[in-house]
């Protein structure tokens, strides 16, 4: 039987005074992709930010755990040592930090967490190139500054590559397919699917069918104002490609 990975209990959430989530239920669990679609406004990005941590967000009611873990009590950074990962809409640029010293420093924190030992440097080139052509993303981009200088499929590609690095328990990806061509979204989503494994969850957020197309989730959700007011199975994606959301939101 499958373990619950996340919890998520009539969760409210606002920011500067602001209700924007509005008693979200959800439980994830191990082997599973989800999708949660929504209109714009509707509290997708809140849900994100609000599981992996960002202060910003005050959660005013119900609960949130992980893996039996309170995660209310626990930062972003203990969040993340988890197994928690977060892909941004809008991946950030760090200047004169290079993607490989970046993902070393990130790599052996995640391992010290689990009580494993640091990678050696060859051991962590080695795992480096093997995660990198899963992204298919060349390795001269290994010594370049993190997202500098990266075109929107690129960061992208980037971050999928980070996740494969730290291997997260649970992965939230927040409009992965924003920007992307077909070819790039084809890239991202395929490396998406082989990081799946029966051990560990995916979260989509998306407006779109088309990632639904590369990325096929078990159980899709739509958030309307703060709220998950439908829940199905794939198919679900596709009616809402075809009607939108005001066969939901006004029946």
């Amino acid at each position: 039987m499958s373990k619950v990975l996340l919890g998520i209990k009539n969760l409210h959430a606002s920011i500067d005074d602001k209700e924007i989530l509005r008693g979200i239920n959800l439980e994830v669990k191990e082997g599973e992709v989800h999708a949660i679609m929504g209109p714009n406004g509707s509290g997708k990005s809140t849900l994100s930010a609000v599981v992996a941590g960002k202060e910003q967000f005050k959660v005013s009611k119900g609960s949130l755990s992980f893996m039996g873990q309170d995660l209310l009590v626990l930062n972003p950074e203990e969040r993340a040592r988890l197994g928690i990962f977060l892909g941004f809409q809008y991946p950030i640029e760090i200047p004169g930090v290079s993607n490989v010293h970046f993902m070393k420093a990130a790599v052996n924190e995640q391992r010290k967490a689990r009580q494993l030992p640091p990678l050696s440097a060859a051991e962590f080139l080695k795992l480096m190139r093997e995660k990198m052509a899963i992204v298919e993303m060349d390795p001269s981009f290994s010594s370049r500054g993190v997202n500098m200088g990266f075109s929107g499929g690129e960061k992208k590609r980037n971050e999928v590559f980070q996740m494969a690095m730290l291997e997260p328990k649970l992965a939230i990806l927040d409009e992965t397919d924003s920007g992307l061509d077909v070819d790039a979204l084809r890239v991202v989503a395929g490396g998406v699917n082989k990081l799946k494994k029966p051990d560990n969850a995916t979260i989509v957020i998306t407006h779109y069918q088309r990632l639904l197309d590369y990325i096929v989730p078990d159980i899709v959700h739509v958030l309307y104002k703060g709220q998950i007011i439908k829940t199905a199975g794939p198919d679900l994606a596709k009616e809402v490609e075809q009607r939108g959301y005001d066969w939901l939101t006004n029946p």
